[in-house]
């Protein structure tokens, strides 16, 4: 089984990491595909920035680095995993990601860190489960 695993660089999305890598410690066979999704430049970036190279290259490292700590959970738990940082509208990205890759199922958390839609609670997580052909599994927040 290959599980979808986005990364925002969340807590949350972190728990989802850890979520899966629980279930395939308990005897699902699988391994995981990390992924992390940058939103496309603003106006505001595209002028300032002058190099539509400059800004693809920002965006590719900033989620390499948003990665690192999942990868971490992984590679301690002894995991196998391929990595994916794609630029885009970020719940058809994953549903994208999802086909390309040819996973089984996805794990996300409900809610992250994307700064255009923190108004709307786990809008990307909603979106993906309605837009996905596959299975979504969704780790909710612990309520306090």
């Amino acid at each position: 089984m290959k599980i979808l695993l986005p990364v925002d660089g969340s807590e949350l999305s972190l728990e989802a990491v850890r979520f899966a890598i629980r279930m395939l410690l308990a005897g699902l066979r699988g391994e995981a595909v990390l992924a992390n999704v940058q939103e496309p430049a603003s106006l505001y970036e595209l002028l300032v920035a002058h190099d539509p190279e400059v800004i693809n290259r920002v965006a590719e490292e900033a989620g390499k680095h948003t990665l690192l700590s999942a990868q971490e959970l992984l590679n301690a738990a002894g995991v196998e995993y391929e990595c994916e940082v794609a630029k885009g509208d970020p719940a058809h990205t994953i549903v994208d990601i999802a086909e390309r890759f040819a996973c089984d199922l996805i794990v996300m958390g409900a809610r992250g860190n994307s700064a255009a839609r923190s108004a709307m609670l786990g809008s990307v997580s909603n979106e993906v489960l309605h837009a996905s052909a596959i299975p979504v599994l969704i780790v909710k927040p612990d309520e306090v």
